[in-house]
């Protein structure tokens, strides 16, 4: 019978065997292939028209993946699952609207922000705009968002109800179900320019933030690469067009 000490040795060498390492940048070179994952429900950032994935971050997250002189393969799935599977190293890089955090910071590495925005208040009929009229009211907001994490914050909301895609949040307001929806700024203006009859009137920021790229933490080799990357099509003007041709302004951060 072999020693416990034996055994415990050989479950350590297992356990050591089993955790996958993230792929450094050198390494997905030498690919020649990156994947990236996103959500594919958050229209103008990334969404699908059809069976084709597209939207602002995807053509700039092709544009900088170019830069890198690789190939992308692109995953999506839902908004809450996208972290977890960078943890676990399903994937090398998300691009999916998410605004840098202390939380988030503590599991993954983030980038350099590619754009900056805010959460904006929205109501059927305009009467909500600011966070102090939210008291007594019931708000919307997607899942594992920053949007539900700063409506939470608020002393005096009735009730968070929180949805697994924007677009059910948003969905929620437009049906009576709820008296206001928080969500990014962008996402909001789009709406609004596609549905110029629809019920929704904006209201005032309930927050500003950064928003920026997620690599698995530590993983600085590749985090530097798309630093690099989003600093080359910042400068060539690629940014720009695709902001405008989405956004109609430039949204980087201006400071």
């Amino acid at each position: 019978m072999k020693s416990i000490k034996h055994l415990l040795v050989v479950v350590a060498g297992l356990v050591v065997g089993m955790t996958a390492q993230a792929r450094t940048f050198e390494e997905i070179k030498a690919s020649g292939k990156i994947i990236v994952a996103t959500e594919g429900a958050y229209p103008p950032f990334n969404y699908f028209q059809g069976s084709k994935l597209t939207g602002f971050e995807v053509e700039l997250a092709e544009a900088m993946v170019k830069k890198m002189g690789l190939a992308v393969e692109w995953k999506a799935l839902s908004f809450d699952a996208l972290l977890a599977g960078l943890r676990q190293d399903r994937w090398d890089m998300v691009i999916a609207s998410f605004g840098i955090t202390e939380e988030r910071a503590k599991a993954v590495t983030f980038t350099n922000p590619h754009y900056c925005s805010g959460g904006v208040i929205v109501s059927r009929d305009g009467s909500i705009r600011t966070p102090e009229m939210l008291a007594g009211k019931t708000v919307a907001v997607q899942t594992g968002s920053t949007y539900m994490e700063n409506v939470r914050k608020l002393p005096n909301v009735k009730e968070v109800k929180n949805f697994p895609q924007d677009t059910d949040a948003r969905a929620a307001l437009m049906n009576g179900r709820v008296d206001a929806w928080v969500s990014d700024r962008f996402v909001v203006k789009n709406v609004i320019e596609n549905n110029p009859n629809a019920p929704l009137k904006t209201g005032g920021y309930l927050f500003v933030e950064k928003v920026a790229t997620a690599v698995k933490k530590g993983n600085t080799s590749l985090a530097a690469a798309v630093d690099k990357a989003l600093a080359e099509v910042m400068a060539d003007g690629t940014y720009k067009t695709l902001s405008e041709k989405y956004m109609k302004e430039d949204i980087r951060c201006q400071q």
